[in-house]
């Protein structure tokens, strides 16, 4: 059960070192919700918090989207990791020794050769089109177009900058001679199928190209921008085995260490911004890729910071963007402010118009408070000079103050918009007053009011049973909670059941629990998750986990007088069927057997 090659010892010892509130903690915000925690999931959008980590049982459940686990498994949900990937991982972080791999014989699976494969394939293609922008005559426009763009040959060579010629197949005939496989090159996000199906075509033709790393700097993808006049002019690869845009962030490899150090980061729309700002000083600065900022890039982001700076374009889709963001990176436990570009100028522009150190100053350190930028944008779309104008925006103004958590911050923004507007600051507090209490008792949540228990979950998941009905369902999850909190319990329930549960997975969840504590293993829910082999049942596992239901002798006695008074239900219902299944088919006698069997059971069901 221990997967493999990786020792069970080594397992437990990862999960002791890491502390699932610790290990949640660096890419989600928690708050405490009595002995548990409660935060925003990162695996699916909400706005009412439906994720709950137990300290006390080292496991984490959301009621949103089921995702569940001990640590192990939410860094492998987190990282898109393979079990040995993410316990080798967190073993090397905790400085366990990671001797397993060197001792095995055993082969490496089918992904993991092929993410391998296309690790290496990229690193070669990175190093071949470096090499076609410093040394041939045809990278001399993008060589020209990068010297006009203010790239010194230091920043093409710290960024590995390139050129991807305008052939169709300069980089088809290159992995060929590597000996690569162009399928697979095609699934990397290298190569494109030509329209007629016949052979492959390079992906990237006549670009400038960056290439793009992941956490660990290993470069998982590029993106190119065209030379000519022609469509797309930025072009990025797409989804990968390796490369996945909702979670990488360009240049974090090498950003990580400032913004460690600084406990901020610089977030801005394109690599091209990113590489100038670096130049300008700003170490911490990483960029996102084609795609509007992510949940799970804010979740990303909090691992390393507490504070986030958006340095988005200053025209108005740069400034829409970063009005969405905030939410997000404030959502994710981040402070967020925001860097006012002048005149509608993109952080490059700022760069070489004004220099690195105005841009520090201005935009990175001189960069305003959220709700600031939120009021500044908020202006835009109303007229001032009108009374209605005034009316309309100090309304929604005043929704704005008051969905901040802190009173001194409210306080002194309903002072600046009373002095500014002239109205009375008692006035916009009574009118924050009903805001928040309307928005507190509004249902503006993704999953329904009162959700926070176990109550929700089992009504969504009870139709999966409509045949035992939602109680006895709960019944036999109730009994499997009691059974890892108390070996005991389990080693009885073993004697009087086995493995007749009614619930397929319930029987399932049972099946290895008789087998975990058959192995000495003593009761710890986040541990026995570690020795499941099945998402499905992990999940289910770490809900069922979470009841607080007491139990005792009374408890285990109604449990299999239920258990039972169930099963002899089921028997007769399929009794009855296969008589009236006799009947339909004219045989009598096989009908009056299933008759008297029926009578049986019946008087069996009166005396129990």
């Amino acid at each position: 059960m221990n997967e493999g090659k990786i020792p069970q010892a080594v397992i437990d010892e990862v999960l002791r070192k890491h502390d699932i509130a610790d290990t949640v903690g660096k890419y989600v915000h928690l708050s405490k919700n009595g002995k548990y925690l409660k935060g925003l999931c990162p695996f699916h959008s909400e706005k009412t918090p439906s994720f709950t980590v137990t300290p006390e049982k080292q496991i984490f459940h959301c009621y949103g989207c089921g995702k569940g686990g001990n640590a192990i498994k939410f860094v492998m949900e987190m990282e898109g990791e393979t079990f040995p990937e993410a316990v080798k991982r967190m073993a090397e972080e905790a400085g366990i020794a990671v001797t397993w791999s060197d001792s095995s014989g055993a082969e490496p699976s089918p992904r993991q050769r092929e993410k391998q494969t296309l690790f290496e394939a990229h690193a070669y293609t990175a190093k071949l089109y470096h090499y076609l922008l410093q040394n041939t005559e045809a990278a001399k426009s993008a060589k020209d177009y990068l010297r006009s763009r203010g790239f010194s040959d230091k920043l093409i060579e710290e960024f590995g900058i390139g050129y991807a010629p305008a052939r169709w197949d300069t980089l088809v005939q290159a992995l060929a001679r590597q000996q690569y496989e162009p399928a697979e090159m095609e699934r990397g996000g290298l190569l494109s199928r030509k329209q007629d199906g016949d052979g492959y075509v390079d992906r990237f033709r006549d670009r400038v190209m960056f290439p793009i790393h992941d956490g660990d700097g290993r470069i998982v993808a590029f993106a190119g921008r065209l030379m000519t006049d022609g469509q797309p002019k930025y072009l990025n690869s797409p989804e990968t085995p390796l490369f996945n845009k909702s979670r990488t962030l360009y240049r974090l490899h090498e950003a990580k260490g400032s913004i460690r150090r600084t406990k901020q980061v610089v977030l801005f729309e394109g690599y091209v911004d990113c590489i100038k700002a670096w130049w300008a000083g700003v170490h911490n600065g990483v960029a996102t890729m084609g795609t509007a900022l992510t949940a799970e890039h804010a979740a990303l982001l909090r691992r390393y910071a507490d504070e986030a700076i958006i340095c988005y374009d200053g025209d108005d889709a740069g400034q829409a963007a970063a009005q969405k963001s905030i939410p997000l990176l404030e959502a994710a436990g981040l402070r967020a402010r925001v860097g006012i570009m002048p005149n509608r100028m993109d952080p490059d522009e700022y760069v070489s118009s004004y220099g690195g150190e105005a841009f520090v100053r201005e935009c990175i350190d001189g960069a305003v408070s959220a709700v600031k930028f939120q009021l500044i944008y908020l202006r835009k779309s109303h007229i001032l000079l009108e009374d209605d104008g005034k009316i309309r925006y100090l309304s929604e103004a005043v929704r704005l103050v008051a969905r901040r958590e802190s009173p001194t911050e409210r306080e002194l923004l309903l002072k600046e918009l009373a002095q500014e507007f002239n109205v009375s600051v008692d006035t916009l507090k009574q009118e924050v007053v009903d805001v928040r209490r309307q928005e507190k008792l509004g249902n503006a949540g993704d999953i329904p009011t009162g959700s926070w228990n176990n109550v929700w979950n089992e009504k969504k998941t009870a139709s999966k049973h409509p045949e035992l009905g939602a109680a006895y369902v709960s019944a036999e999850r109730q009994m499997l909670s009691w059974m890892m909190q108390d070996a005991e319990v389990a080693f009885t329930v073993q004697q009087r059941l086995g493995p007749d549960f009614l619930v397929d997975d319930h029987a399932a969840i049972a099946a290895y629990l008789y087998a975990y504590y058959a192995e000495g293993n003593d009761p710890n829910a986040g541990r026995f998750i570690a020795y499941l082999n099945d998402d499905r049942l992990e999940r289910l596992t770490s809900f069922i986990a979470l009841s607080e239901v007491p139990f005792g002798e009374k408890e285990l006695d109604d449990f299999f007088k239920t258990f039972e008074r169930t099963s002899l239900e089921r028997e007769i219902k399929r009794k009855y069927e296969e008589l009236h299944s006799a009947q339909r088919t004219g045989d009598h006698l096989l009908a009056a057997k299933f008759g008297i069997e029926i009578i049986a059971l019946e008087r069996k069901r009166k005396e129990s």
